[in-house]
């Protein structure tokens, strides 16, 4: 349990130490490498000097700590090579370790979530829910069903009613006049008004026919 814990940390800072470290000698090599290749020019410049001296045991010998150097260079070189491929494996392997910890995490939260949502929980849940909807539905029903006066209602009678008065109403618009064109306007002369025509009173038949229109449009 405690390794569990730990254990990454742990190899977090292993790792990382190691590449400090890694860097370090890189820079060390790379320093090496410009003093030899400095050492090198010199030794070049000091074999012309003797060359123009008509020294050429001396030149000669310079030309040779010169191949020296560039030995040493060359073998830095090789050193720095195989520093910079650790490296690169070790970064490789750093990342490939925390992707593996990112999935092993991820994992255990899953299953540590279907272990909480079980099946058989997710299916009594479900019968719930499908329990208290078609309870819900009947409570609605019940609700809708009328009692009382308004239960003992024919449905039958209460749709041949309608459709005598659909049919008394289309009845009583086919036996309307048509309407006839308004008639030209009269010329009266100034202050003689024509009298206003005295509105006739409506029977009791057709104030309960209005009624009855006026039912009908609600």
């Amino acid at each position: 349990m405690f390794s569990r814990i730990f254990g990454k940390p742990k190899q977090e800072t292993n790792a990382l130490m190691t590449l400090d470290k890694l860097n370090e000698t890189l820079e060390m090599l790379e320093k090496k490498e410009k003093v030899l290749q400095k050492k090198a020019s010199t030794e070049v410049e000091k074999a012309k000097d003797f060359t123009r001296a008509k020294n050429k045991r001396a030149a000669i010998q310079c030309l040779k700590r010169k191949r020296l150097y560039e030995q040493q260079i060359e073998q830095l070189g090789n050193f720095q090579l195989r520093i910079h491929d650790q490296m690169i494996m070790l970064e490789g392997a750093k990342a490939t370790t925390e992707t593996v910890d990112a999935l092993r995490t991820g994992a255990s939260a899953m299953k540590a979530m279907q272990k909480a949502t079980n099946i058989d929980d997710v299916d009594k849940t479900m019968d719930e829910i499908n329990e208290q909807t078609e309870n819900m539905k009947q409570i609605q029903e019940a609700l809708a069903t009328p009692i009382g006066a308004a239960a003992d209602f024919d449905e039958d009678e209460l749709e041949a009613e309608l459709e005598e008065l659909e049919g008394a109403e289309l009845e009583e618009q086919l036996l309307q006049p048509a309407t006839t064109a308004p008639a030209a306007p009269v010329h009266v002369p100034a202050g003689k008004q024509p009298a206003r025509p005295i509105p006739q009173k409506r029977t009791a038949e057709e104030d309960e026919l209005a009624a009855l229109q006026a039912e009908m449009a609600l």
